[in-house]
């Protein structure tokens, strides 16, 4: 069954009206008819299995037949902390992002980022990123949308982190401690800590050029473990990818 995101009070109205794009795309795109079944979800955690009853021009009416629980949540909530990345490959970190199970999307600015202004991605970028999360989520299964946070500069956002109960930051240049020994508590002095399964975690992912050492510093200032993916140098837009999809298998999401 296709799913769709609604605002909530799309399904609060009995019967169910839909317009606009996502009515063209029923009706015009996908072509569905009277007696067809999607899935409204209305970014709240609920979903709606919802019969389509008529189609006038860009207009839809259905009706909901039930309510259950959204699923396709994941139970770690990671937020990636991406740096804004050259072309399209920030946006490829948002598709593939969500798919995975990303919650919060937060783009960073660091020194090496190579881009226009912040005012240029701030004001023509962030509703094509909507869009791409959107299709992403629906695409995928997912029960919420992930949220994007404002473009922050490197230490605000090393200071945001910390609020979560874990942060990590995959490194080209550590050397010893490595993701999975992080998550089973293991500090950068090789220390074993007593930790309960991390709800909320923070995953940062530097720029093509890689952080400046400075950038690393204000990291572990701000209680961030620096971790090594291993062997390999993954790009800048695989890596939180990469990072997300262990993660999420270490703590079991992927069972």
């Amino acid at each position: 069954m296709m799913r769709f995101f609604v605002p909530p009070e799309v399904v609060e109205q009995s019967p169910v009206h839909l317009s606009g794009p996502l009515a063209h795309r029923l009706g015009r795109v996908l072509r569905l008819q009277a007696g067809d079944r999607v899935l409204l979800l209305d970014n709240t955690g609920w979903a709606y299995e919802t019969e389509l009853t008529a189609f006038d021009h860009d207009a839809v009416e259905g009706q909901v037949l039930r309510r259950t629980l959204a699923s396709g949540e994941p139970r770690a909530k990671i937020t990636l902390y991406q740096a804004l990345l050259k072309g399209d490959g920030f946006e490829e970190v948002l598709a593939k992002g969500t798919q995975a199970g990303v919650v919060e999307f937060v783009p960073l600015l660091c020194e090496r980022c190579i881009l226009g202004s912040l005012m240029d991605v701030e004001e023509h970028r962030r509703e094509r990123w909507e869009r791409i999360v959107r299709s992403a989520a629906e695409q995928s299964r997912r029960g919420r949308l992930p949220r994007i946070a404002p473009v922050t500069m490197w230490p605000l956002a090393c200071q945001r982190a910390l609020r979560t109960d874990i942060r990590l930051l995959p490194w080209e240049e550590a050397t010893g401690l490595s993701l999975r020994q992080a998550l089973e508590g293991v500090t950068q002095e090789g220390e074993a800590e007593r930790r309960s399964r991390p709800f909320s975690i923070s995953l940062f992912i530097g720029p093509e050029g890689g952080l400046t050492p400075e950038e690393v510093q204000i990291a572990r200032s701000n209680h961030i473990q620096v971790v090594t993916l291993g062997p390999r140098i993954f790009k800048a837009e695989t890596a939180g990818l990469v990072a997300t999809a262990a993660i999420l298998y270490a703590l079991g999401d992927l069972e």
